[in-house]
């Protein structure tokens, strides 16, 4: 991939080529940011200026992701088809076909690929020991070695731990990317011996020419899909296609805040919240963290338009039936930070294991007091 191919990001480019122009190049770099906003393919750009500065051949390896001083790193879990010690190279093919599919993935769509939504994907202590002797070897081309970690938040404590002296004195032209989004869960000794680039969101402009250079759309419908994507073209081209999970995520909202309403002093109401957790519960850890980041989303842009700022929400509701104006006025400053943080408690839990179906049911239950309270 070349830089061409990166959507937006220019100045983030302009560093990352004049960087290498000059012969600067940080063994360990941090790109954090939305996987929408072009993390790994930034990194397959710049692994490309690296690996294949002139030889056309080589370019041919790195687009096709199979160039052997090139190596990758992801969550993965146990499989049907790999029982034990899951680490990246038992996934290559299927890597190499998602990320050809689409760079700018999620996390979960990888999951799904795998099969494994309703498991929680990791890096573990069994890939840094392949990380270090990959990286021992000598360069098949006799320059430089990339090795690009994808969701590096997802390397555990042991594993992170192993690396570090990788990190702090990585072997000659030898280069660590590292990819997240959530810069915060990154070990502290790791992100101080890196480089850090933050990705920004990508413009309405951006989002909207990728879409009509790469699928095909009018101008139109591809401006209308942008200001829809909140700055993430992967989010773009699910709207585009209408293949996102939205629809039924709109459904257990409504359903949600609906029945919520309804529970001041309605026992049968509460019953109902009861049977909602446990249908959201029975998808998967991913599918369930990912359904309350929309519903954050819902409850922000409640709360923009109860303020006066309409103009900077873009959602519009499948349910003919849902008027966003008048679910408005009941999130105010008297109850979003409450909900959002009971939503934020939620997320949490449920990414440490925690029950499902007991942690929605009470986000469920805290929701009918939050609802109805007053603005302050």
């Amino acid at each position: 991939m070349q830089f061409s191919s990166v959507l937006g990001q220019e100045h983030l480019k302009s560093h990352l080529q004049q960087s290498a122009k000059n012969g600067r190049i940080p063994h360990a770099q941090l790109f954090v940011g939305s996987t929408g906003a072009g993390l790994l393919s930034m990194a397959l750009a710049y692994s490309e200026l690296l690996l294949a500065p002139e030889s056309n051949s080589s370019k041919n390896n790195t687009a096709i992701l199979t160039h052997p001083d090139l190596h990758f790193v992801f969550p993965v879990a146990i499989t049907d088809a790999v029982k034990k010690h899951p680490v990246s190279n038992h996934f290559l093919e299927q890597w190499r076909s998602f990320v050809t599919e689409n760079s700018y993935g999620s996390l979960f769509e990888w999951y799904q690929r795998l099969g494994i939504e309703n498991k929680q994907g990791l890096i573990s202590v069994n890939e840094a020991k392949d990380m270090i002797k990959k990286l021992s070897l000598k360069a098949y081309a006799g320059e430089y070695k990339v090795m690009i970690i994808w969701m590096a938040e997802k390397m555990n404590t042991e594993c992170s731990n192993k690396i570090l002296k990788l990190v702090e004195e990585p072997p000659d032209k030898t280069v660590l990317l590292l990819l997240t989004e959530n810069e915060e869960q990154i070990l502290g000794t790791i992100k101080s011996r890196c480089q850090v680039l933050h990705f920004p969101f990508l413009s309405v402009d951006t989002i909207a020419r990728g879409l009509m250079q790469n699928h095909d759309t009018t101008e139109t419908v591809a401006m209308n899909v942008a200001k829809k994507s909140e700055g993430d073209f992967n989010q773009a081209m699910h709207l585009l296609h209408h293949d996102g999970q939205d629809i039924e995520f709109e459904k257990w909202f409504l359903y949600w805040v609906r029945t919520a309403f309804k529970a001041k002093g309605n026992k049968m109401a509460i019953n109902d919240l009861l049977s909602w957790s446990e249908e959201v519960a029975k998808s998967g850890r991913e599918t369930q963290k990912k359904f309350l980041r929309y519903c954050l989303e819902i409850f922000r842009d409640g709360m923009l338009v109860s303020y006066g700022a309409g103009q900077l929400v873009f959602y519009q509701p499948e349910d003919p039936n849902f008027s966003l104006s008048k679910f408005a006025p009941f999130i105010h400053e008297g109850n979003i930070f409450e909900i959002t943080n009971a939503v934020q408690d939620a997320m949490y839990h449920i990414e440490r294991n925690g029950n499902s179906k007991i942690i929605l049911a009470d986000l469920a239950i805290e929701l009918t007091r939050f609802i109805h309270k007053k603005p302050a």
